[in-house]
């Protein structure tokens, strides 16, 4: 059976990945605009980053090593956080979709945050 720390780095893990499947799929349905293209191609890249760096702190030969993904995580994070804040600034997005997607980044924020604290022993 797999102890509490495992199954919430499982979980974490699922609800990551599914944020960034929910994140593709509204990339993929703004309307066709030069400003959308880039806007949509930089949110794709630092969202995925997100993680892409998560998986790979896992494979992380030390704790240094597993600190700094951890913490390009948290950079694509708040990187996303400002193409989402755009998109629904200048309105080029559904609306709700945006909200769901920010307020799911916003946690997924704090807890790659919360555990790099963690990691350093700052907490």
């Amino acid at each position: 059976m797999e102890n509490d720390k495992a199954k919430f780095k499982n979980e974490f893990k699922k609800r990551l990945y599914n944020f960034v499947l929910r994140l593709i799929r509204f990339i993929d349905t703004l309307p066709k605009s030069s400003v959308n293209d880039i806007m949509g191609k930089q949110l794709l890249r630092s969202g995925t980053s997100i993680l892409a760096n998560y998986v790979e702190a896992n494979s992380a030969s030390s704790k240094k090593d597993f600190i700094n993904f951890f913490t390009h995580s948290l950079k694509s994070s708040n990187e996303s956080k400002v193409w989402l804040t755009l998109l629904r600034d200048t309105h080029k997005g559904e609306k709700q979709e945006i909200a769901w997607l920010l307020a799911e980044l916003i946690e997924i924020s704090n807890i790659i945050a919360s555990s790099i604290l963690t990691l350093k022993g700052k907490k």
